[in-house]
């Protein structure tokens, strides 16, 4: 998906372009990637909390991440409603439309399975299910975060650092 977005980058023919609808700095996600990198913060926090056992505190920061994955979530809705019903970019009308909305859906599409897998372990640690010899399986999940973080590094600078100038 990013080989294909650099490839088709610019070779749209027809409107809208990238520099119209997301042009930067202006429209770029500034508090959504901020929130979206605090939250690799938070969950090592969380996992802090789990080494230790504080299960009130690992909550806690498991929760706090969700919120900011949440709120990541929220932004990348809004941005898309904007982007379709005002600027007119669907993933039909242009290379560009298609392009960003299959490599951004696809960021944002692993983002809801962290947010799936997150809500999943604050459950089950909720309601004491989550036992110490599983902290393993924990750290998977938060490594699976970090990994949506670093891939978000790429996506914004191809996205909305780069293309917003074509």
């Amino acid at each position: 998906f990013v080989v294909a977005y650099v490839y088709y980058m610019g070779k749209s023919l027809t409107p809208p372009f990238p520099r119209d609808v997301i042009p930067f700095p202006s429209k770029t996600p500034w508090l959504a990637s901020i929130a979206l990198f605090s939250s690799s913060f938070t969950i090592v926090y969380a996992e802090k909390m789990m080494h230790k056992l504080d299960r009130k505190g690992f909550l806690i920061w498991w929760g706090i991440t969700m919120a900011l994955g949440a709120y990541f979530v929220l932004y990348s809705f809004m941005e898309w409603h904007e982007l379709i019903y005002h600027e007119g970019l669907t993933i039909s009308v242009n290379v560009f439309g298609t392009t960003f909305y299959s490599l951004v859906g696809l960021h944002l599409s692993h983002v809801l399975v962290g947010l799936l897998l997150l809500g999943i372990i604050f459950v089950l640690t909720l309601f004491g299910k989550i036992p110490e010899d599983h902290i393993e399986h924990t750290e998977m999940i938060s490594w699976y975060w970090h990994f949506v973080d670093g891939i978000w590094v790429v996506v914004l600078t191809l996205v909305y650092f780069i293309s917003a100038r074509y």
